[in-house]
């Protein structure tokens, strides 16, 4: 029994618990709010995990090599804006193109970005502050005081946050949820078994030991941020077919649910560790707590963003704390197994070696 806790990493113990404090919520909940259980509840609780999980794919990608990214709640407003009013200009576009045109759109904000931080050396969170604030200006201008209305969008995509992937008895998957569980797979393979996602890690470990060891630290930073930018962009097309009707404030503040459910997910915040799985946890999670927050009468309104934002916290908190001592104790039962410091140090400069080859 003690060499099955040994060979099981403080993060994937994260991870179960993430699973218990999800199925402990809803029970909670279940208790406190008449209907809870009802279908509708779950396909909320889908919707919202379906947009903040593709944003946080992205998100995790970015914070893995020890950066951030708050411009994402910007970037989604943007591309469910413009990409709603050339839905409405043309209705006749395929949801093919314009999930590309979105993706497109996302991308190209998320390049400005990597190349502000990679060339320009100017740290992630106030470069991503600032474009959160330009990127915002620019839609507010480009709006005009316009909105986007849900009755001149075409039908298939007002039809789509309604649309069933396939059935099973009375569970129905969504096609939106599907496709947000597909991207989330695909990244999750592709930073586990890829040499461009060890090489994520590897630059989030210790970038300056992957830069002299000839990693392309640059090159891979704009390309993660063009990652999530395009990311965004599928984040907003999924937000624009949820809600149909978009202002200028769309999306105003996921930046913060979409770092706090990474965070959350146990992605470590000074890079080098984390599972997009975790992210989509943490992600499953923050939308439970919002959702049923909403339909619990006890708290009144204009409290239940505080309590929301009090419970991530806490969670947040909550969870340094405990994978702290989890890590400590994890050394420690390990160590007798363990190779000395230098030649865990040499192994590790190794490593990095065979990624940048």
């Amino acid at each position: 029994m003690n060499q099955f806790w040994r060979n099981i990493r403080p993060e994937q113990l994260r991870e179960l618990s993430l699973v218990l404090i999800i199925a402990l919520a809803v029970l909670f909940f279940g208790s406190q709010i008449e209907n809870y259980y009802h279908p509708r509840t779950f396909n909320r609780i889908a919707s919202s995990v379906a947009i903040l999980a593709v944003v946080a794919a992205g998100q995790t990608l970015v914070v893995i090599m020890r950066n951030i990214d708050l411009s994402v709640g910007s970037i989604v407003g943007f591309t469910a804006y413009f990409t709603g009013r050339i839905l409405v200009n043309s209705p006749e576009m395929s949801p093919v193109a314009a999930i590309i045109l979105a993706m497109l759109m996302g991308g190209g904000l998320g390049v400005i970005n990597g190349l502000i931080i990679a060339y320009g050396n100017v740290p992630a969170i106030i470069t991503t502050l600032g474009t959160l604030a330009i990127y915002r200006a620019v839609l507010v201008n480009g709006a005009n005081a316009e909105s986007i209305i849900t009755s001149a969008l075409p039908t298939w995509l007002v039809d789509l946050p309604r649309l069933n992937a396939f059935t099973f008895g009375e569970i129905q998957i969504r096609a939106v949820v599907l496709l947000a569980l597909i991207v989330v797979i695909i990244f999750q393979l592709a930073v586990t078994f890829l040499p461009w996602g060890r090489r994520l890690y590897a630059i989030g470990s210790n970038p300056h030991a992957a830069e002299m060891a000839g990693l392309p630290v640059k090159r891979t930073t704009v390309s993660v941020y063009a990652i999530c930018g395009a990311l965004c962009g599928i984040g907003g097309f999924l937000f624009l077919a949820r809600f149909g009707t978009i202002t200028v404030v769309a999306a105003q503040g996921m930046e913060l649910q979409v770092v706090a459910a990474v965070v959350v997910g146990g992605v470590n915040i000074f890079g080098g560790s984390g599972s997009l799985i975790g992210a989509l946890l943490g992600t499953i999670l923050i939308a439970t707590l919002e959702q049923s927050l909403l339909r619990w009468r006890v708290i009144s309104e204009f409290w239940r963003d505080a309590v929301l934002g009090l419970l991530i916290l806490l969670a947040v908190t909550t969870d340094s704390l405990i994978l702290k001592n989890l890590r400590s104790w994890w050394g420690r039962s390990t160590q007798t197994d363990s190779p000395s410091p230098a030649t865990h140090q040499a192994e590790i400069e190794v490593e990095i070696e065979e990624v940048a080859s």
